[in-house]
């Protein structure tokens, strides 16, 4: 009998809660502090399921968000960044470990670049003279997807000494 693995139940509800930030970022240029929220609120959950031990590697998980937190809300202020953003690549940290996750912060701005070439675009050609608003929490979905997809997280990753 094949054992049931709880972990993919939760890395599935946060590719889910990805898209939904992606998708009303586009549409309302919002994310929702709900969701992000929930995001964070579930970090421990996975951190259980996944068997990361309370120390060091959930304390590791929580002071790289912290660390995260304060970089984007330094952006934040320098009006390069925005709240929502800020709060969902927190809760990200929370679940990525700092190796995978600066592989998501280099993906994140690759597409981040071609959103903004194509938003700017869009923006040049509807002749509008505002300031161009692009989604970014579609540039980070994207990102988090990639690393969920293609890297090993929770108890492999410290294992392999990833994190």
């Amino acid at each position: 009998m094949a054992t049931f693995d709880f972990t993919y139940v939760l890395l599935g509800g946060l590719a889910i809660a990805l898209l939904v930030a992606a998708v009303t970022d586009l549409k309302s240029r919002q994310i929702g502090n709900k969701l992000n929220a929930a995001i964070a609120l579930s970090a421990p959950l996975w951190w259980w399921a996944s068997g990361l031990s309370l120390w060091p590697d959930a304390a590791t998980q929580l002071g790289f968000a912290g660390i995260v937190f304060a970089l984007c809300c330094a952006l934040f202020a320098l009006r390069q960044m925005g709240g929502g953003d800020v709060k969902l690549l927190t809760a990200l940290a929370l679940w990525i470990p700092p190796y995978p996750f600066l592989k998501l912060i280099i993906v994140m701005a690759l597409v981040g670049g071609l959103l903004t070439i194509v938003f700017g675009a869009i923006h040049l050609l509807r002749r509008r003279k505002d300031r161009i608003a692009v989604p970014y929490g579609i540039a980070i979905a994207v990102a988090g997807l990639w690393v969920l997809g293609t890297e090993p997280l929770g108890r492999a990753a410290a294992v392999a000494g990833i994190g």
